[in-house]
């Protein structure tokens, strides 16, 4: 069982009818509670991400060069191999995919059906440029896309446990890579070098916040129903008791329904994997760009660590990012000018190059939740007249 928050039985005496009637009256006046919770990408937006784009574009091909003393980037950078860029480019297209398709595998029979392919590339590539607009570590992603999400008639409880199992499954193969290559490494297992600070480090770490993970499913997932006993004894301190309980019941659903995908492979589950190979893939591209790729495990351990650069406070993780990539990889004994200019494409392909679509599909998910809204009304009008006639 998964835990995730099911269908509720009628009352006594309640026809199936009156339940869906009562349904759909909660869920407008959830969707009016936050009704304005939605991101907006305004004219200030625009204008604040073009200024932050043309300062992150100089300070990072133009001045990191200069810092690192590589004055010869450019020249690298044209001197490229054109058809291994266009590689690069292709595998850029396989990540997105991979992460659609985990959206739909994930959300599709979820609530009422609503987030179909369509649905599922407005509302991932949306928050991606949100995530990059809005705020760091993916925060502006994640408002977007609950905010999408309760749009498309899905209950606020449903929408926690679905997007904590939508990270989880993301992550796994995140985890699972740092303990793989790290220790595989460092063992001899794979060719290549193994400072013990990039390889055995980052596997404990991973080793230790997936035993964290894991163990949120001894957590009942109604632990906020069991304490609203103490709740209703206890005031204000009750109160916030119960919805603090909130976090670790949902936690606790969406690890299990991961675990779930986990047992029985299906289309969320290699989504996940085929976004991370295809970023390691466009990595891997863009090195063979510029001349010969790193062994896969050190190429694949660096990729993982520098990612960490996306918990920096700076949108997209912009800076620390390529930073902790390209040191990660001359820790590895990669060539430092090699792995800049390899670095920089990568990040071009899977940062700079959505970015005008993620946009454009905000405009297309704000219409398509305009459509869902009128579905509703229509719904609701049609029920309304059917209980008065």
């Amino acid at each position: 069982m998964s835990g995730i928050t099911g269908p509720r039985t009628p009352r006594a005496g309640e026809s199936e009818e009156i339940l869906r009637e009562r349904e759909r009256e909660e869920l407008a006046i959830e969707a009016a509670e936050d009704e304005d919770h939605g991101l907006e990408i305004n004219r200030r937006s625009v204008l604040t991400l073009g200024l932050f784009l043309l300062l992150s574009i100089a300070a990072l091909y133009f001045l990191l060069p200069q810092i690192a003393g590589l004055n010869d980037t450019w020249k690298r950078i044209e001197d490229g191999s054109p058809y291994w860029m266009i590689v690069a480019v292709l595998f850029g297209v396989g990540m997105f995919f991979g992460y659609v398709a985990m959206f739909r595998g994930i959300f599709l029979h979820a609530g009422t059906g609503r987030i179909d392919w369509r649905a599922s590339y407005q509302i991932t590539m949306a928050g991606l440029a949100a995530s990059r607009i809005f705020a760091a570590g993916g925060a502006g992603g994640l408002v977007l896309t609950a905010w999408a999400l309760r749009r498309s008639g899905m209950r606020k409880r449903l929408v926690a446990d679905k997007t904590l199992t939508f990270l989880i499954l993301t992550y796994i193969p995140y985890m699972g890579a740092l303990i793989v290559c790290g220790l595989g490494l460092r063992l001899g297992i794979f060719p290549g070098e193994a400072p013990f600070a990039l390889t055995v480090v980052p596997a404990i770490i991973a080793v230790i916040l997936t035993g964290i993970g894991v163990s949120t499913v001894l957590v009942p997932t109604d632990l906020q129903r069991r304490v609203e006993g103490f709740a209703r004894g206890h005031g204000q301190l009750g109160r916030w008791t119960q919805r603090l309980a909130n976090l670790p019941a949902s936690a606790s659903a969406g690890m299990r329904d991961a675990l779930q995908h986990l047992r029985h492979p299906d289309p969320a589950l290699a989504g996940a994997i085929l976004f991370w190979a295809c970023q390691v893939g466009v990595l891997w591209a863009s090195f063979h760009a510029f001349g010969d790729a790193p062994p896969l495990a050190v190429l694949t351990q660096a990729f993982f660590v520098g990612m960490f650069g996306n918990l920096l406070p700076m949108p997209g993780g912009v800076g620390g990012v390529e930073g902790g990539m390209i040191a990660a990889l001359a820790a590895f004994g990669v060539d430092a000018g090699q792995a800049v200019v390899a670095v920089l494409l990568f990040r071009a392909v899977t940062f700079w190059l959505p970015l005008i679509p993620g946009v454009i599909a905000y405009f297309q998910l704000r219409r398509t939740v305009e459509h869902w809204r009128a579905q509703d009304a229509a719904a609701a009008t049609a029920s309304y007249t059917h209980y008065t006639k």
